[in-house]
């Protein structure tokens, strides 16, 4: 895996004529419901298939800061409840995503970690991504709350092929009808030339295709086009029994947990025109222990 930092939230990945990733956000991996045995299965599992992991925010929770209105005595870990809280954190998380740093390609920022920099003026995400790059010699980039990820096959055969993601943690709220899927089409009025959009933020887990179709000017003739459409879920259980707590009191149903993998291959098709390359791309939910 080589990747290439454009800018401060585009970033390309080189890679063969096939390979899966696992696409995960909104870990709150320090909030004591984080299902961390879930999380560590499925990233047990990326590193047996050798896929790519991508994070798309709310890596952290980090809510009980002092300066944080929103803190609670009983949404932190024993290990975090000191008067390092922020930095235990951090050094906690790296330990323990360490196994995990050689295949992570980017990891992106969600509201949590933006508040976090809004009420205790330090950068998570940044703090996060130095130290695991440094203790581990892994080559993780720093994204944005949005960005691109253009994955970049078939350059050694000679035949540069790419497939572009526009991440965006997301924003609003799901809805308890909606799920979260208007977001998807209003996302869809503003883009041109992705191959896939991908939000989490409001924990829920589905995946849609939309077709749309352009006019080829040179070639002179109408072109579909599917526009893949990814909504990632969490492992932070806040429903369990129903009994109590902010989750339940407001209303909210029990949500699903994990993300999604995506399998992306090089192939060729014929048509009129010939014969042609282009990327498939295969989608299945990440939900169960393996």
């Amino acid at each position: 895996m080589k990747i290439e930092a454009r800018s401060k939230n585009i970033h390309i990945i080189d890679v063969e004529t096939e390979q899966e990733f696992l696409l995960l956000s909104d870990l709150h991996w320090d909030n004591p419901h984080c299902d961390r045995q879930l999380l560590g299965n499925h990233l047990d599992e990326a590193m047996r298939r050798n896929a790519i992991i991508i994070l798309n925010g709310d890596i952290f929770c980090c809510m009980q800061g002092k300066a944080d209105p929103r803190r609670s005595k009983d949404d932190i870990r024993p290990e975090h409840n000191n008067g390092r809280y922020l930095d235990s954190i951090i050094s906690t998380a790296v330990e323990w995503f360490a196994p995990y740093a050689k295949n992570i390609a980017v990891i992106g920022y969600g509201n949590h970690e933006t508040g976090v920099m809004k009420n205790a003026e330090t950068d998570l995400i940044a703090r996060f991504v130095d130290l695991i790059n440094y203790k581990t010699g892994s080559t993780i980039n720093a994204g944005g709350y949005g960005g691109v990820i253009e994955i970049a096959m078939g350059i050694e055969q000679g035949h540069r092929h790419s497939f572009v993601i526009h991440y965006f943690h997301g924003s609003g709220g799901g809805g308890p009808v909606t799920k979260g899927v208007i977001q998807d089409q209003r996302i869809m009025s503003q883009i041109e030339g992705y191959d896939m959009t991908w939000q989490g933020h409001v924990h829920e887990l589905y995946y849609h295709m939309n077709m749309t179709h352009r006019y080829d000017r040179q070639k002179k003739i109408i072109l579909q086009k599917p526009v893949h459409q990814l909504r990632t879920a969490t492992y932070k259980e806040e429903w369990a029994d129903g009994y109590m707590g902010f989750h339940v009191e407001r209303g909210r149903s029990p949500k699903p947990m994990g993300g999604y993998w995506m399998k992306l291959k090089l192939k060729r098709q014929y048509s009129g025109r010939g014969a042609e390359r282009y990327i498939s791309a295969e989608f299945s939910p990440c939900t169960e222990m393996y």
